[in-house]
């Protein structure tokens, strides 16, 4: 590409936002298919997902203090004043001139002189009602200040959030752009300062975290290799996981094409570690796709373990085929979901396992931070249509378990439906198995930021 061709981040981000529809499709794909035309790929990548991720405060700001309601701002006018407005709010080391020259420039492009006036007005005027970019967090603030971090905020003249003491859920539903049934649900169950930390945790910039493929190399090892590369790393304490400390595209990672790594979250390492699995088990990963945790099982048992792994989804079964070719792994046979029980062969030689993993599809409430379209699709009925799937899983699951065999049910919501009351109640209906043990991780914000999801390890007795 021609270096006169090569567009800007903001450019690229407005278009990506351009085709963008929370409730059809998803900003990765469509952000993919555009980077190639910027040299700022790190930076479109932040603008379109920090963009998203607080729309619907951003939203507010621009009403409130534009006195321009964005029902009646076009699209492609009204993405060029979200991203300058993100910029503006949350992303403080940015200069103001350069978020709002840009923006007008943008517009021109899209639109005559007057709207060009009207973008650089509103900005502007933002800009003006804002005191403080990053202004550290105190409660006498708080109707003033949009959070950005644990400590940090940006701060506005005037009040315009609700009160949290009288209005807890619009507060954190408005200050986080998140459903507002959402949040009184968990208020109900975790209380106001529990709740911040978790909205707080479900908007931040998410952390890459790398597992190091133990059967290739040692955590220390390829933290060191990241280091000789100029790679800022840092080891987690008490779990063999590394915080990539600065942005990297993981696939130009060393070590990435040799399988030396996966890519897994924190709280997703959590549910194979709790299982324990055994190098002697046969195990069937029912929800494998993508094979992060299929993987994790692979190598949790020196690649010994017999691990079938299927998934509903067969396009998306292909990337745990290349997960697997990657990393070099052999005792993992990949199974299509519809011949899963079909087989007589299969039947015969797996009919019972020591272990059933089961990634059940659900709210995604633990990882709002990176999927970041779902909190523009969840609705309340959503979830109870998919308790429903997941109790077929489950009890599926409890039909191919041998005795003293192990069900390890996982999800990454923190909703109790989805979670605890919906083991309970399988409990009560399956007289034959025990809750061996159960976790709700809630997702963090802190120093090893991660996101939030649950497991439950069931036995047969």
């Amino acid at each position: 590409m021609a270096l006169q061709d090569i567009q800007t981040a903001r450019t690229i981000a407005i278009e990506a936002l351009n085709q963008f529809d929370p409730e059809r499709n998803y900003a990765g794909p469509i952000l993919d298919k555009l980077l190639h035309r910027t040299d700022q790929r790190q930076r479109a990548t932040d603008l379109v997902f920090g963009t998203i991720r607080n729309r619907l405060a951003i939203d507010t700001v621009i009403a409130e203090f534009a006195r321009c309601p964005v029902e009646r701002v076009p699209v492609k006018l009204l993405n060029i004043l979200r991203i300058g407005a993100y910029e503006l709010i949350y992303s403080p080391a940015t200069g103001e001139y350069s978020v709002v020259n840009e923006a007008a420039e943008n517009a021109k492009a899209v639109a005559g002189k007057k709207q060009v006036g009207f973008v650089n007005a509103v900005l502007r005027q933002i800009a003006r009602i804002i005191t403080n970019r990053q202004s550290p967090l105190t409660p006498a603030g708080v109707t003033l200040t949009l959070p950005q971090t644990p400590t940090t905020g940006c701060e506005f003249a005037i009040p315009f959030l609700p009160d949290p003491q009288v209005f807890p859920a619009d507060y954190l539903s408005t200050a986080f752009s998140l459903p507002k049934w959402l949040v009184a649900d968990w208020l109900a169950e975790f209380g106001f300062a529990k709740v911040w930390q978790i909205c707080l945790a479900l908007n931040r910039r998410p952390s890459v975290y790398i597992r190091p493929n133990t059967l290739k190399t040692t955590t220390q090892k390829l933290a060191e290799k990241f280091r000789q590369a100029d790679i800022d790393v840092e080891i987690v304490a008490d779990q063999p996981t590394i915080k990539i400390k600065s942005p990297h595209e993981v696939t130009q990672l060393p070590g990435f094409a040799e399988g030396e790594f996966t890519v897994q979250d924190i709280a997703a390492f959590e549910p194979v570690r709790i299982l324990n699995p055994q190098s002697n088990w046969t195990i069937l990963d029912l929800c494998a796709a993508p094979g992060a945790k299929t993987t994790q099982l692979a190598e949790a048992t020196g690649d010994k373990a017999q691990i079938i792994a299927t998934d509903i989804d067969s396009q998306r079964l292909k990337k745990v085929e290349e997960n697997i070719t990657r990393l070099g792994l052999k005792g993992i046979t990949i199974v299509a979901y519809e011949q899963l029980f079909k087989n007589s062969i299969f039947k015969i030689r797996y009919s019972k396992f020591d272990a059933v993993l089961l990634d059940v599809p659900c709210s995604n409430t633990g990882v709002l931070a990176k999927r970041i379209e779902a909190r523009y699709r969840l609705k309340p009925n959503t979830i109870k249509q998919l308790t429903k799937t997941q109790n077929d899983l489950l009890h599926t699951a409890a039909k191919i378990v041998k005795p003293q065999g192990k069900i390890c049910y996982s999800t990454c919501s923190i909703q109790k439906e989805e979670n605890s009351t919906l083991v309970k109640e399988f409990l009560l209906q399956n007289p034959a198995f025990y809750l061996e043990s159960e976790k709700l991780i809630l997702p963090s914000a802190d120093q090893f930021d991660h996101d939030g999801g649950y497991v439950a390890i069931l036995v047969n007795r």
